[in-house]
């Protein structure tokens, strides 16, 4: 957990927050896991009456006061609710594959997290070198990421997911592939393809990118091929670059 001052465009304004994740939440009341009330009470030392904020991760803020500082079961009261706390205009998918050095992949979950991302998908493709995940751990750095962020959206995790699968979903909104191959198509900037406000499924591929069978499928199924640059860059980096790129065309 953690003290942040943040400025937001919102009934909050200037304040200090603890924030805390409680998908279960259902108001006035709620009681805090163990672990999050030993947070609050032993580290944050919050006292009754004492204000934090709890987050259901599908956008409203709660603003709470502690009305039993249990540090086992720390029970707090909504005093108030904020809607779509702080709601970004488009949506961002992301199909990664997990990079064979889970910390790249975990670092990558945590800074999109804080950039903004509504949905990460691990992709299992032909190139791999990672086909299984901790999905329950993976979680935890998401949901760490979101605390630390002030994020009232939670993204969601699929589970790993077949390539041609991925590809094969339906998604209502632009869909891009990058990588760094040869081909008989033209490849785009990325900030050419997208304009504001516009929903957005990113494929980004293992470090030994995609196969050519696996693009050629992918633009066959209406997604545009694209480039982010002239640079070469770990997967983990140029997915964490195509989220940084897709929030700056939306400011």
């Amino acid at each position: 957990m953690f003290l942040c001052k943040v400025k937001s465009f919102s009934p909050i304004g200037y304040t200090f927050m603890q924030l805390f994740y409680a998908p279960d939440l259902i108001p006035p009341f709620h009681t805090l896991d163990p672990e999050e009330s030993r947070h609050c009470i032993r580290v944050l030392r919050l006292a009754a009456g004492d204000t934090l904020h709890l987050t259901d991760g599908r956008g409203t803020l709660y603003r709470c006061e502690v009305t039993d500082p249990d540090p086992r079961r720390c029970t707090v009261e909504v005093k108030e609710r904020f809607e779509e706390f702080e709601k970004r205009g488009y949506r961002l998918a992301m199909g990664v594959a997990p990079t064979k050095n889970i910390e790249r992949f975990e670092w990558f979950l945590e800074k999109a997290t804080e950039v903004g991302i509504d949905a990460f998908v691990p992709l299992e493709c032909a190139r791999s070198e990672r086909r299984i995940i901790k999905p329950e751990r993976e979680m935890k750095v998401i949901t760490s990421a979101v605390k630390q962020s002030l994020k009232a959206y939670h993204p969601a995790l699929e589970p790993m997911t077949p390539f041609r699968e991925a590809v094969t979903r339906p998604f209502d909104g632009v869909k891009l592939i990058a990588h760094c191959q040869k081909s008989e198509r033209e490849r785009r900037f990325i900030g050419d393809c997208i304009r504001k406000g516009d929903d957005v499924l990113i494929l980004i591929g293992p470090e030994g990118d995609f196969s050519p069978e696996e693009i050629t499928f992918a633009a066959e199924n209406g997604f545009q091929e694209i480039t982010l640059g002239g640079s070469r860059l770990r997967t983990e980096t140029a997915a964490l670059a195509a989220a940084v790129m897709v929030s700056f065309i939306n400011q």
